[in-house]
């Protein structure tokens, strides 16, 4: 069975819609690095229609340019991709594939045998759909230390969605990197509880 897992970039009040205004100016080696684990031993790579047609519109022509980052964009070309899209475009880029059903889909991909691990890359909607269908076994977050003010963020209006954290490192830039499983709440508890826990005066 295979291990879905998201990575994402995100703000300190949760915006997830990266501007390369406050992302760029923290990506260093170590967060190349995180990148690059995250990214490592990938089977399928599943991608929302808008963060696959910003991939598309660049990787492909990092990989032709040859520059420093040609390998990176070779394996991005390289791997197989599953878009959630409901048009019928032509995708334009190897190893690209489409459904219109990206639940469906992930969870077919979760059941098959063959494979070890599943990346959905960005695609805030994709995510949110696969929390909500059980099908999220990890979500990695880069929190960069920044409120971003304005774009979409990670969380709104719905349930709440307790994780158990499973990984933490600081960069020296103040990123964290912060690895959580799905979980459920530690238990029922008021005030009551918490208020023995409180310090003494």
């Amino acid at each position: 069975m295979a291990t879905i897992v998201s990575t994402l970039f995100i703000a300190l009040d949760g915006v997830a819609e990266v501007d390369p205004a406050w992302h760029f100016p923290y990506f260093d080696e170590r967060m190349g690095a995180g990148v690059g684990s995250d990214y490592e031993d990938v089977d399928v790579l599943v991608l929302g229609r808008v963060t696959y047609d910003s991939f598309a519109g660049a990787w492909p022509e990092r990989e032709t340019a040859g520059g420093e980052d040609a390998g990176f964009a070779a394996q991005l070309g390289d791997v197989r991709k599953l878009v959630a899209t409901r048009g019928d475009a032509d995708l334009g880029w190897r190893n690209a594939e489409r459904t219109a059903d990206v639940v469906a889909a992930v969870r077919a991909l979760r059941d098959d045998p063959t494979l070890g691990k599943v990346l959905v890359a960005g695609s805030l909607s994709v995510v949110r759909q696969l929390l909500d269908a059980g099908l999220l076994d990890e979500l990695r977050l880069y929190v960069h230390p920044v409120a971003a003010g304005s774009g979409e963020r990670l969380w709104g209006d719905g349930p709440v969605r307790p994780l158990r954290l499973v990984s933490s490192e600081a960069y020296p830039t103040g990123v964290l990197r912060l690895v959580y499983a799905p979980s459920e709440l530690p238990g029922t508890a008021g005030y009551d509880d918490a208020k023995e826990h409180l310090p003494a005066s």
